[in-house]
Parts: C-alpha cells; sequence; structure tokens
C-alpha cells in the first residue's frame, strides 16, 4: 500500500458538471465499473482521503466515500498526491511516485495533479481551480490515461471503460455454476459473486462485452443482459433488455435500458425506455417514462450546461438526471434533457430540456419546490432502503437548495 495521502479535487471544469456536482464531489460518479475516486484508488494503490470541491459540498456524507476537505487543513505530516478527480488512469504499470521531491501529474500532456512530500509547498489554490496555469513543479510524471472533459464523456466512453475494468480484473477467472435454463451467449468474461443469482429463462451475452454481477445482485427471469456491463451490489434487473450498463448499488430497474450509468439507489421498476444517459442517485422514474437518445434527423444533441447550451458532440445523448429527481407516470424526455438535482415532474407532456434544481412542476408550469416537503420525501424514500438521512447529507441538501436560490 503506497505511504501517501490521495487527495482528489475538483478543478473549474469538473465544478460545472451539473446537475450531479450540485450534491456530490465529481470524484463519486460512476464511470464503468468503479466511481472515478475508486479507480484511482486501485491504481495508485492508496486510499483517498478526501475531495477539494465547491464550498457547497463542505457537509457531503455517505459512508462509503471520503468526506470533503478543507484545502487549508490538508494533512501536513505526510506525502500528499493530487490527483483531479477529472483523471482516469489506466490499468497497468504507471510512472513511480518519487519520494522526498515534488512532482507534477500529466494525463494525455495535461497538467492533472501533483505530488507534493511531507511538509512540502501545496500548489496555490487557484492552481487547483486551472492546474494548468502552474505549470510543472519538480519532476513531470506522464501518466496513462484520459482526462474527461464533460460529464456526457462518461456515457459515450462507458462501455469501453466497463470492458477495461472488468477484464483487467477479473480476465481467465473461470465459467460459474448457473441454474439450468440460464442461456449464455457467448464464450467472453462472466462474474457471478456469491450471492448473486441469475433465474431461469435469463439470458446473459457475452458476446459485445463482460459481465460483472456483484453480490446480492439478481438477474430475474426474462432479462436480457448483454455486455458489457456491471450491475451493482444488491440491484435487481426485473426484465427486459438491458445492453452496455454500469449501474450501481440497490436499484430495481425495468424496460429497456441501453449504454446508461445508474449511479445507485434507483428505482425504474416499470416499462419505459432509458437510452443512452446518466442517472444521480435516490432517482424514481415513474411507470413508461421514456427518454429520446436520438433527434429524427440524426443531428447533433445540444446540451444545457451552467455557461450556455452547447453541442455534446454525439448523435446519441438522452438524458441527465441529478440525485433525487422523480418523474411522474408517462414522463417523456426529450433528446439532450438536464433535470436538476431534487427535481419533479409530473403531469402530461414533455418538460422543457432544462428543468431547473428543486423545482416541482409540469411540462408547462413550475414552482419551488418547499425545501421542508422536499426533505421529508427525501427521508421517507431513504429509509425504505435502510438508509438514514443524516444531519450533514441534510445540511448538504439545504446548502445546495439555497445555492439555486441565491441565498448562500
Amino acid at each position: 500500500m503506497a505511504e501517501f495521502a490521495l487527495i482528489l479535487f475538483d478543478d473549474a471544469e469538473a465544478r460545472t458538471w451539473m446537475p450531479f456536482v450540485l450534491t456530490r464531489p465529481a470524484g463519486e460518479l460512476r464511470f464503468g465499473a468503479f466511481t472515478l475516486r475508486e479507480r484511482a484508488e486501485r491504481v495508485l494503490g492508496a486510499p483517498c482521503a478526501g475531495h477539494l470541491c465547491g464550498g457547497w459540498l463542505e457537509a457531503y456524507d455517505e459512508p462509503w466515500a471520503p468526506p470533503v476537505l478543507d484545502a487549508g487543513a490538508l494533512p501536513r505530516d505526510r506525502d500528499l498526491v493530487l490527483l483531479c478527480s477529472r483523471a482516469v488512469l489506466a490499468w497497468g504499470p504507471q510512472p513511480e511516485i518519487p519520494r522526498s521531491r515534488p512532482a507534477t501529474l500529466l494525463v494525455q500532456e495535461t497538467v492533472c495533479g501533483w505530488y507534493v512530500p511531507a511538509g512540502g509547498e501545496l500548489p496555490p489554490t487557484d492552481a487547483l481551480l486551472d492546474p494548468g496555469a502552474a505549470g510543472v513543479v519538480g519532476e513531470a510524471l506522464h501518466f496513462r490515461g484520459l482526462l474527461l472533459a464533460k460529464p456526457w464523456d462518461m456515457i459515450a466512453r462507458n462501455p469501453e471503460q466497463l470492458t477495461l475494468d472488468i477484464e483487467t480484473l477479473f480476465k481467465g477467472t473461470a465459467p460459474p455454476a448457473l441454474p439450468a435454463g440460464v442461456h449464455v451467449l457467448g464464450e467472453g468474461t462472466l462474474v457471478v459473486e456469491p450471492g448473486a443469482s441469475v433465474e431461469p429463462g435469463a439470458v446473459l451475452d457475452l458476446r459485445t462485452g463482460p459481465i460483472w454481477l456483484e453480490t446480492g445482485s439478481t438477474v430475474r427471469a426474462f432479462t436480457r443482459l448483454t455486455g458489457p456491463a456491471h450491475i451493482g451490489r444488491g440491484t435487481t434487473l426485473l426484465g427486459d433488455s438491458v445492453s452496455a450498463v454500469s449501474i450501481g448499488p440497490m436499484c430495481r430497474i425495468r424496460g429497456e435500458v441501453e449504454e446508461c450509468i445508474i449511479l445507485g439507489y434507483t428505482n425504474k421498476a416499470h416499462d419505459g425506455f432509458l437510452g443512452h444517459s446518466y442517472v444521480g442517485a435516490w432517482v424514481n422514474l415513474g411507470a413508461l417514462t421514456t427518454t429520446s437518445d436520438l433527434k429524427n434527423n440524426y443531428g447533433p444533441v445540444r446540451v444545457w450546461t451552467p455557461s450556455g447550451e452547447v453541442e455534446a458532440g454525439a448523435i446519441k445523448l438522452g438524458c441527465l438526471l441529478g440525485d433525487h429527481v422523480k418523474t411522474g407516470i408517462g414522463t417523456l424526455l426529450n433528446t439532450g434533457t438536464v433535470v436538476g438535482a431534487g427535481s419533479s415532474i409530473v403531469g402530461p407532456g414533455m418538460p422543457p430540456k432544462y428543468v431547473p434544481p428543486f423545482t416541482w412542476g409540469t411540462a408547462t408550469e413550475s414552482a419551488e419546490y418547499d425545501l421542508d416537503k422536499f426533505l421529508s420525501v427525501a427521508e421517507t424514500v431513504m429509509r425504505r432502503r435502510d438508509v438514514v438521512l443524516t444531519t450533514k447529507q441534510r445540511a448538504l441538501l439545504c446548502a445546495a437548495w439555497r445555492l439555486t436560490r441565491g441565498r448562500q
């Protein structure tokens, strides 16, 4: 195990990754079979001690993740590696971290972090927002990997990253024993952890990529799961066609789902198409909620960002749904729709392509979601999964709500 402390920081670009970074550090977003933080920990062989990110996230509190830290209070008695959360380090050998002398980390020739010996000079705060402006300090360490630019890059690159993750960890694993009546197509890597189950009548298609089923996950009968796919702990696939997906822990998923990332604790227990989309945590999609992921003219998709609408550089892109989003039955989401954290969409019709956070409304009219009512619903939803809304989590959601209302 490495002797340095790993710190992930959200630079200025990562802090625009709405709707997700309103309620969590960018490093806690899922990409491939892991969160960005989990992969960095594995590649560098060091646990992450914390995140540096937007001040409104100081109360961030999830039991499986490190806390948000104050940049002015980083540990000075330990060596530190500060790594941009947008950096995706490749598996396999990487440059050796030097000892007792500073170094600059680069990915794709772009500065993405630093090694700081114990007691050494930390990069200035503005360098955490714009690492390239600090230049190269000490030795230049060229790491293999990629630097994500926008949140939808994770959707586009996810099938490839899934394959790399699963094959790196499990290539050559012996095929699991499965019940009679489970149909396995192809001879790729299939990982079924102890405690995971696949019911007779399910189809596991390995011809386009590997599949990893974590402990406690279930693939119900009449589900066709096509790789590459990672199904997280305690998640249940209830039926229909699911392909090229990263689905986090404790989700319930039914219907056609294609090339999506679902962070965790999300409920899509009914029919409806979800394609080329990124779904946050604690999301509930009402029955027959359906996304469009392709324009009728096959043209490039445009997406809302905090600095204005931009072309995503893709012709297939569904929706970006922040944490705690809810949709009513029959909701239709247009190509490239962004729904802010904590919003509820109800009633008929197609909502606008950008739904601000913490709003409640229909396709044509919306209003501010009362904070106390929102918190009450969030607490109820989490309790149903045996998860407590902690005091810090409540404080985080309050801070996010106030920030979006200009009250902070």
